[in-house]
């Protein structure tokens, strides 16, 4: 197993090697080093108001491919369950629905809402039975405003992951937003997953692919924050466009901030606009490709033509583009890794630490 090393003075380290990107063993062993021990965004609350609603999810699909369970009991309390009943693996729910039980359509096994057994057909004669086993698991999962985060097994605290955002956020209406499903969309990427979190994490390119993009903000002041397992990019207004009203209690009162870009390891983006939200999760589906899910939440059908936030179909496809051709370079038989610009491209270097991280232990 190759042992990954990123020096922590930017001023010295070398990118991550390049058989992080194409030695499919890597990839492989990124499902249970990195991925199944952080959180991922499964989730909106709006989608589960009613008791007695079960809503299926699969953690990742194409790569965790875990069956998990958000339900709200009777009691108004939602659950987060392993979606696989516990007799012989069976899927339990497989659409939105509502019900009083979960019962598995292949043997008749029930249990509560809550994931606790209820009743098994045949097996009065089974002895020790139902043992603590014959529940379902119930998944780590945490509730942020209207959104609903989950994980296998978390190595990190859900506010060691997004604690610093909350924080920074806070005076926004996020209570507010609306999941507007026309402006969703999903995005294939022929390139590996890190690859675009990589180009994402650095503003150093807006200058050379985003011209649009750079009209309206700030590359002087544009800067990025580190925290332990996210960091974020300031998009300072050039002027003109909106920005937000930052109340005196904030840390960055008398900024003219049109864009917080949040990035929480290690694939989610949240990208906060004064018209709302975009929501961006990487979700890998090969060495060289991956799916990006585009969730745009609102608050109202006001003009953001002139925000940081307008055209993003057209910055993602420029995105899309340029990390592409960086797919191709990567697999070059005369490249191993380059080295990093101090002051634009600490938010990669702080990534390619965490990936260090996660795949040597």
């Amino acid at each position: 197993m190759t042992v990954f090393y990123i020096d922590p003075d930017i001023r010295k380290a070398s990118t991550l090697d390049a058989s992080f990107y194409n030695a499919p063993e890597n990839f492989i062993l990124s499902k249970e080093k990195i991925f199944a021990r952080t959180w991922q965004l499964i989730g909106d609350t709006d989608d589960l108001k009613l008791s007695g609603q079960l809503l299926p999810h699969t953690l990742l699909p194409g790569f965790l491919d875990e069956p998990v369970l958000l339900v709200r009991d009777k009691s108004d309390q939602l659950h987060c369950l392993s979606n696989v009943c516990t007799h012989r693996g069976n899927l339990l729910v497989e659409n939105p629905c509502t019900d009083n039980q979960i019962r598995c359509r292949y043997h008749g096994r029930r249990f509560e809402l809550n994931g606790t057994f209820k009743h098994m057909p045949e097996f009065d004669q089974v002895e020790n039975f139902p043992g603590p086993n014959d529940r379902l698991n119930k998944v780590p999962f945490h509730i942020w405003e209207k959104f609903v985060f989950a994980g296998i097994a978390p190595s990190i605290t859900i506010e060691q992951a997004i604690g610093e955002m909350m924080k920074r956020v806070s005076f926004l209406p996020l209570h507010e937003l609306k999941h507007d499903k026309v402006k969703s969309r999903d995005y294939l990427v022929k390139a590996h997953w890190a690859l675009y979190c990589e180009n994402y994490l650095e503003g150093f390119h807006i200058p050379f692919i985003h011209h649009d993009l750079n009209a309206v903000l700030d590359y002087g002041a544009y800067h990025t924050e580190l925290f332990k397992y996210s960091n974020v990019q300031v998009g300072i207004a050039k002027g003109g466009e909106d920005v937000f009203d930052i109340p005196k209690d904030s840390h960055d009162y008398g900024k003219q901030i049109s864009a917080y870009y949040f990035w929480i390891f290690p694939n989610i983006m949240f990208n906060f606009y004064t018209w709302g939200l975009s929501i961006n999760i990487v979700k890998p589906l090969g060495p060289a490709l991956t799916k990006v899910s585009f969730l745009t939440y609102v608050y109202r059908n006001g003009d953001n033509d002139h925000s940081a936030g307008a055209l993003l179909d057209k910055v993602e496809r420029e995105d899309e583009a340029i990390v592409e051709t960086v797919q191709k370079g990567i697999n070059s038989r005369f490249y191993r890794g380059g080295r990093y610009a101090p002051k634009r491209e600490t938010g990669t270097h702080h990534f390619h630490q965490l990936l260090a991280q996660f795949m040597n232990t």
